[in-house]
């Protein structure tokens, strides 16, 4: 959850870092002084509660969170009016965060893989 936060409050407020951080370089001490800061404890993983306490670190951000590239599925909103917007979305298979850049590329994608899909149950019928 945090690392994906770093990566997404990066590329929204255009760090020079961004494809370091989302390349995996230069992050873990970014996201280690974040938590101390914060002083939030995602070792048994992150929820609403750690968002609500990020959100609140952020306030220049608006967070929100989607269980799924369907945009009606949000899990979190913050609420918060700012132009600057991280999404994410939350992958419960595999318990993982990852940054949505576009909102719209993001939901071209899944109706791509839904097609795909949809072809594949015909041709396999």
């Amino acid at each position: 959850m945090a690392h994906a936060l770093v990566i997404a409050k990066s590329k929204v407020g255009g760090d020079p870092n961004y494809n370091s951080y989302r390349c995996g370089y230069k992050i873990r001490p970014v996201v280690d002084s974040l938590l101390e800061t914060t002083g939030i404890d995602l070792s048994r993983g992150g929820g609403v509660p750690e968002l609500m306490h990020f959100q609140e670190h952020f306030k220049e951000y608006r967070i929100v969170v989607f269980g799924g590239l369907d945009c009606a599925d949000i899990i979190f909103d913050g609420q918060i009016e700012s132009e600057k917007r991280i999404n994410l979305v939350y992958d419960a298979v595999n318990k993982h965060f990852h940054v949505i850049n576009s909102l719209t590329g993001a939901w071209l994608e899944s109706m791509y893989a839904e097609t795909v899909i949809r072809v594949a149950n015909v041709n396999d019928a």
